[in-house]
């Protein structure tokens, strides 16, 4: 009665889902695996009885986030009441399987996988010959796995595997049965490599300091209404940022020369700083700047008068 035992089945190594999708990226890769559990007879010679076995093996294979594909090696037993004198096959029978697997995964891209398999190789099951008697074989799997990391899985599979009828040679002659046997499986997988990284999130936008503009009549460095008004506004915003600091930087339009511009634009800028220090700005914290026709906000010929030119901007960093 040869009651063979199939392969060690396993569970792949995996990909998919991650623990909300925060550590487990699916990718592709090589994995290993290993795994065993109990394996049944299904069918038995009239007069045979046999009993729960085991069996146990490993595997190597590659998957595709989706299809897998391993070989698997495993060995397992099943004892029986047949006694073969100087035999192997004395009260058990053991069998050895080499299978190529196929699977695929129903939910590839999530922790949890549902999966289906098939295999075909060969098995030498007991007898009294050096390898024992060589079969063709098949298997079909279905099974389940979770992925407890990217590159680690736990799972449980049930297996279904037949072989073409072994022999042995008995005192009574050759001895032909069927073997075919059904396991419950539990196994565990580790993939190589790693997860791609995820892209570094984008740098945040640049966010422009503060600015306030004070505008003034030509000619002149006083301050209108509208002017305190904004400095006042400059005065708040500094007051909320705590440790700041602030340029006031002076400019004029192009209407007369060079040199008295360059005057005007400072007196302009050190007017705004005195207003803004009777605003509670301390006056360690503003530095100024003339800067005269340079920096125009509006550009002009020389000696035009542009309202918009003669300006002090304030900026608060």
């Amino acid at each position: 009665m040869k009651k063979a035992l199939i392969v060690a089945a396993m569970l792949a190594a995996g990909p998919a889902m991650a623990q909300t999708q925060d550590d487990y990226v699916p990718y592709q890769g090589f994995y290993i695996g290993a795994g065993g559990g109990a394996v049944w007879a299904l069918s038995s010679n009239p007069g045979v009885t046999t009993y729960t076995g085991w069996v146990a093996g490993g595997k190597i294979g590659y998957d595709f986030i989706g299809p897998r594909l391993d070989l698997e090696v495993g060995y397992g037993e099943i004892g029986n009441n047949v006694f073969f004198p100087g035999s192997a096959v004395s009260g058990k029978t053991g069998q050895l399987n080499v299978m190529g697997n196929v699977y695929y995964d129903f939910m590839a891209q999530e922790r949890f996988n549902p999966y289906i398999g098939a295999g075909l190789g060969v098995a030498f099951i007991d007898s009294n010959t050096a390898l024992g008697s060589t079969q063709f074989a098949w298997q079909a799997m279905v099974g389940a796995r979770y992925n407890i990391t990217s590159s680690l899985s736990v799972g449980l599979e049930g297996r279904y595997m037949g072989t073409t009828n072994p022999s042995i040679n008995t005192p009574t002659g050759t001895v032909y049965s069927q073997n075919q046997t059904i396991a419950a499986l539990a196994g565990i997988a580790f993939k190589f490599g790693a997860p791609p990284s995820a892209p570094p999130p984008p740098p945040p936008p640049a966010v422009a300091p503060p600015s306030f503009m004070v505008f003034f009549d030509w000619d002149r460095s006083n301050l209108s209404a509208q002017a305190l008004n904004t400095i006042k506004q400059a005065a708040d915003a500094y007051k909320t940022k705590g440790n700041a600091r602030i340029t006031a930087t002076g400019h004029t339009d192009t209407s007369g020369p060079e040199t008295y511009n360059m005057a005007l634009s400072l007196r302009r800028a050190n007017t705004v700083k005195d207003a803004l220090v009777q605003n509670g700005v301390p006056a360690p914290a503003i530095a100024v700047i003339g800067r005269g026709e340079q920096g125009l906000l509006v550009q002009t010929g020389d000696g035009v008068r542009e309202p918009q030119n003669r300006r002090v901007e304030i900026v608060i960093q």
